[in-house]
């Protein structure tokens, strides 16, 4: 395996063009650290990453899953988390590529495969790398020597990382390409939390959008993404806040924007997701660059 990671990292390392480079091929990110980074916090967009050198970890609510060039993380679903890189130096940096996870193509590719959805109730996992993998992840970064070839042959070797994607899939990506199961049900539902985070919830309503009844939506929105629905929203709404708070200082308008009624609660729930209350938190937030958070 080692052989095969040498050729990746000397193709990241060469395109790399700071910690995050947006790369020409689209959805494929280069990602690159000469040291442990601290913890950002935000939403975990359907995303791929492998892990060239070096570590990374990430939490959801309260779990932590650390992957390296021997795993990778793949998410279906959007999820809020916390992440961080944990292993890099000036003499090996952490080297990493991230692609977006397209439910249009996956779902295109599932038309060609045998016709098999494991039970996967998971949005997210950290898999071990394979071989075919990494051969087909090569094949795409070696598009970033020729951008000429990247209109042309593009799209053909996304599709192939992805197909060898399925094939080592625990059933999360079939069941997010296909509109009537469970996992794709409960992504309609986190597309709706996302856009009325600081709206008052209905349980019985997101049931509805996800077609389920209140206790099987529940059941399963938690399987998906460790966590309730209301837990969910809680977390999206103080991130939310913790953005506002770094541009503006204002612990109050921050916890009023994002739909807080009580200051003492906010306070509460904010301590105890970041570590520190609002105040002490934003002078440290505005101490150190903008945070961002990638798979």
């Amino acid at each position: 395996m080692q052989e095969q990671l040498c050729p990746l990292r000397d193709l990241v390392a060469r395109h790399a063009r700071g910690d995050r480079t947006e790369s020409a091929i689209a959805g494929l990110t280069l990602l690159r650290a000469t040291e442990p980074s601290p913890a950002a916090s935000g939403v975990l967009e359907p995303r791929l990453c492998i892990v060239l050198q070096g570590a990374k970890q990430v939490t959801i609510n309260g779990e932590t899953y650390r992957y390296d060039p021997a795993s990778y993380f793949v998410a279906s679903v959007a999820v809020p988390a916390s992440g961080c890189v944990s292993d890099a130096s000036a003499d090996a940096p952490y080297l990493a590529v991230s692609v977006a996870v397209d439910r249009a193509a996956i779902g295109a590719l599932l038309d060609e495969l045998p016709d098999q959805l494991p039970a996967s109730p998971r949005g997210f996992a950290v898999n071990t790398v394979t071989a075919p993998l990494l051969g087909a992840l090569r094949g795409l970064l070696e598009l970033l020597d020729m951008p000429q070839d990247i209109p042309v042959l593009g799209q053909a070797r996304h599709r192939e990382l992805l197909y060898r994607l399925l094939q080592n899939d625990d059933g999360q990506l079939r069941q997010i390409a296909r509109e009537v199961s469970r996992l794709s049900r409960i992504h309609r539902a986190i597309g709706w939390l996302r856009a009325h985070y600081d709206e008052t919830i209905r349980i019985d309503e997101l049931a509805d959008l996800a077609g389920m009844s209140r206790a099987s939506f529940h059941r399963h929105f938690k399987a998906a993404t460790s966590m309730s629905p209301l837990q969910f929203q809680k977390t999206l709404r103080l991130q939310e806040a913790r953005r506002l708070l770094r541009d503006t200082g204002s612990a109050q308008m921050s916890a009023h924007r994002v739909g807080y009624e009580s200051a003492s609660q906010f306070s509460r729930d904010y301590a105890r997701l970041f570590g520190l209350p609002p105040a002490r938190d934003a002078a440290r937030l505005r101490a150190r660059p903008a945070e961002q958070i990638d798979a």
